[in-house]
């Protein structure tokens, strides 16, 4: 979309301001290991600023799309857009809390859940076809139906409630792309479906999707409601899971109250969100089947900035430092002084394979503003697009390995890193080229 596409070096400048350069540890520093409890403790810290940081920034979404559902217009609806783009920035670095926090996974699907079968939620085109013989709730459309069949009963949905998405439609019948809420939701109430395939172009809903008084394809009024009923949910979630990471949390005294426990929820949420989850699903799979429903950002064509924002994550917590939104350091002992306190020549491995990766980041993001968006990239034929996101798979899987052999030096057993049939299996993927 040329909204978004046109503030693509705005926030690639915002991201690179925040990365810490790898060398800003003196050898002093590495003269005895600190303890493991404050290394748990700068991690809890970080996560703690890291999600305080995205509800601020979910708040301001809402204003602004309190004032688009209000007074609807294009102006709003592309400063709404943007809210929603800022909003991504410190969120995405939140995921590397993933993986090895249950608190966090569990909560996860709630917030940031894809991808989405957005029938569900809204009209489609008549390509997006009817009837799914796996998905009941595939063109549900709750917002024109003030009443669904659900498990053979009638549901009565005529007032779009949080009670209504989270407990009927998120995740209806157990299907994980049955997602009504978080921010894919938004997003798809706020650009409608991108039906450019490969092409250029991202969604483009218009603003009079929201205008009572003009209404385009219907339903104006439920429209309005669904989005500010789903961001009011996004507000609360993340000012829930921020508690977590409070003083007396429970996600913070999970990784703090004992060491080993800590230290292997810390390495397997790195491992797993570069390997098996950014490299592999969020990667690797949309570029088999060179699909661009499989990108992660799909509506807004803001997937590179949130590939970005996650390997960013990685780096924070490896190096114990992450860098606010109002540009203020949360910084403190971290797994990279441990690691070197035993092994320097590993940690220096373990920082120049992030150094590559976020290099190889900058120029995915770069080509996305200059050339084409991620979904073109990953199209089929296109030999050069395709290229850079290999690259960037691969370096992602080698700063893998890196983890693994700090987590040898750190002598701690039994982990494992999230897999993706897409790197580990790939004849099992279907419409794989």
């Amino acid at each position: 979309m040329p909204q978004t596409t046109l503030r693509i070096a705005k926030i690639f400048l915002a991201f690179s301001v925040l990365v810490p350069a790898a060398g800003t540890h003196s050898s002093a520093a590495y003269a005895n290991a600190p303890a493991a409890e404050s290394v748990l403790a700068t991690y809890a810290d970080i996560a703690k600023a890291g999600y305080e940081d995205s509800l601020k920034r979910a708040k301001t979404l809402q204003k602004s799309i309190t004032t688009l559902i209000e007074n609807p217009s294009a102006d709003a609806l592309t400063a709404a857009r943007q809210a929603w783009v800022d909003a991504r920035v410190p969120y995405m670095q939140t995921e590397a809390y993933r993986f090895g926090n249950p608190i966090v996974d569990d909560w996860e699907g709630r917030v940031n859940a894809w991808p989405l079968d957005e029938g569900l939620i809204d009209y489609v085109a008549e390509a997006y076809g009817g009837d799914h013989p796996e998905n009941e709730f595939y063109t549900a459309n709750v917002i024109a139906n003030t009443t669904l069949k659900v498990a053979g009963n009638t549901v009565d949905a005529s007032e779009i409630t949080p009670e209504l998405i989270r407990e009927t439609l998120h995740e209806a019948g157990g299907i994980e792309a049955n997602v009504a809420s978080g921010y894919h939701a938004i997003e798809f109430l706020l650009w409608g479906q991108d039906l450019n395939g490969t092409g250029p172009g991202a969604g483009e809903r218009p603003h009079t999707d929201y205008d009572t008084a003009n209404c385009s394809n219907g339903n104006c009024d439920r429209r309005a409601a669904y989005l500010r009923v789903v961001t009011d949910m996004l507000v609360e979630d993340l000012a829930w899971i921020a508690e977590q990471w409070g003083p007396d949390g429970a996600a913070r005294l999970a990784v703090t109250e004992d060491e080993t426990d800590g230290l292997t929820a810390l390495l397997t949420g790195l491992g797993s969100l570069s390997y098996g989850e950014l490299a592999g699903e969020r990667m690797k799979l949309g570029l088999m089947i060179h699909d661009p429903e499989e990108e992660h950002d799909c509506f807004s064509d803001n997937t590179h900035n949130s590939h970005y924002g996650n390997a960013l994550g990685i780096r924070n917590v490896y190096l114990g430092s992450y860098t606010r939104t109002d540009g203020s350091v949360v910084s403190g002992p971290s797994v990279s002084d441990l690691v070197r306190a035993k092994s320097p020549e590993t940690d220096d491995a373990v920082r120049a394979a992030m150094d590559k990766t976020m290099a190889q980041m900058g120029v995915l993001v770069e080509r996305a503003k200059s050339v084409e968006a991620y979904d073109q990239m990953i199209g089929l034929g296109n030999a050069e697009g395709n290229a850079v996101v290999q690259k960037t798979i691969d370096l992602l899987v080698a700063q893998a390995k890196e983890l693994e052999r700090a987590i040898a030096v750190l002598d701690l057993k039994g982990i494992a890193f999230e897999g993706s049939d897409s790197l580990d299996n790939p004849d099992l993927v279907d419409g794989a080229q």
